[in-house]
């Protein structure tokens, strides 16, 4: 009974003290998806995981933690799975992975599938600031400096 107890205790004392993910950390996990994404389907591995890190806090967000969307792509046309979460508006409709995986992964898709976003394939892969530029332009975010914070983010961890 005493193993027990103690066993229970490790459980819970390690998701009390688990270290957040530094976002250094968050790109070191998610680079290799975020390439193969790039293979697959041409969003820019950069882009991709700048907006991980800008839309998830890192892998940090409370989003994430309930749902493993990264990028914070809310229901639109999805058939999948659910959460409600506070956005612009109270009690959003957001998309809900089984995976970070699955989350990057329908990131690339609902861009590429999206018309709102097909111009951004015209783009060299390089272009992150074009990029940046296209994903606010397009209306992924509502943020006036979306643009700038993808930038810095970039240039900030190499991402280019």
């Amino acid at each position: 009974m005493k193993r027990l107890l103690l066993i229970a205790y490790l459980f819970c004392a390690q998701n009390i003290f688990a270290q957040e993910l530094t976002a250094v950390q968050y790109v070191e996990k998610y680079k290799e998806l975020a390439i193969r994404e790039m293979k697959r389907m041409g969003v820019p591995a950069a882009i991709t995981l700048a907006q991980g890190i800008l839309e998830s806090e890192s892998g940090n967000s409370v989003l994430v933690k309930k749902s493993n969307n990264h990028f914070g792509i809310k229901c639109h046309d999805w058939t999948g799975d659910t959460i409600h979460h506070d956005d612009d508006a109270s009690q959003e409709c957001f998309r809900k992975y089984v995976s970070a995986e699955q989350s990057y992964i329908d990131h690339s898709d609902f861009l590429k599938q999206s018309n709102r976003y097909h111009f951004l394939f015209d783009l060299d892969r390089t272009d992150y600031v074009g990029w940046a530029s296209g994903l606010k332009r397009a209306g992924y975010a509502t943020n006036p400096l979306y643009v700038k914070k993808l930038t810095d983010l970039v240039e900030k961890f190499n991402l280019q």
